[in-house]
């Protein structure tokens, strides 16, 4: 995320493609992006960047902002994922996305059209693995009925444990990967 926006000016592109190379020669092989980061730009960067390596590396990238911005609110609707899966193709120049996040919960579409929406795209070999970001306990059990859940990202640092009240046991008790974000604190 922040090679393209987030935490300063964005990364000039060719540095940004040669840290990216630069960490899998180091052993690096999972690569996380989304639509949202820069709006498009760090699925590009990282698709172009992975592109020689794309089947020894894990790339996971997250749908479910309007246009890819945050800013324009939730669009979970089943026509916005398919669109926004087959456009994150394209840009992360590959024929499946590994694990598809769902970045944000929509509070206008119910979280088993949801699943059921990434399970059709599993099933057509478009996506692998289903992961969900910054979701409530009870939505994901309602998620992983519908479709087996991957992972889970949230925020979890030294400063912000409230994931060890409610989201790491029912992680544990479902069998989800967690996978934290901004583990070492962020600027509120």
């Amino acid at each position: 995320m922040g090679l393209s926006f987030g935490y300063g000016p964005a990364t000039e592109k060719q540095k940004a493609i040669s840290m990216i190379r630069a960490a899998f020669e180091r052993g690096v092989t999972f690569f996380d992006t989304a639509e949202a980061y820069g709006s498009y730009t760090n699925e590009e960067l990282v698709g172009e960047a992975l592109e020689p390596v794309r089947g020894k590396v894990v790339i996971a990238t997250k749908f479910g902002f309007e246009n890819g911005m945050p800013a324009q609110g939730t669009n979970s609707k089943p026509e916005r994922i398919r669109a926004g899966a087959e456009a994150a193709l394209k840009r992360l120049r590959s024929d499946v996305i590994d694990l598809f996040y769902h970045h944000r919960v929509d509070p206008n579409v119910p979280i088993e059209e949801v699943a059921v929406t990434v399970r059709d795209l599993i099933q057509e070999g478009k996506v692998k693995h289903f992961g969900m970001s910054e979701a409530g306990a009870a939505t994901i059990r309602r998620a992983h009925a519908v479709q087996p859940v991957t992972a889970l990202q949230s925020e979890y640092s030294l400063w912000w444990r409230e994931p060890e009240e409610e989201i790491l046991p029912t992680l544990e008790k479902l069998g989800i990967g967690f996978v934290p974000f901004s583990p070492l604190g962020k600027d509120s």
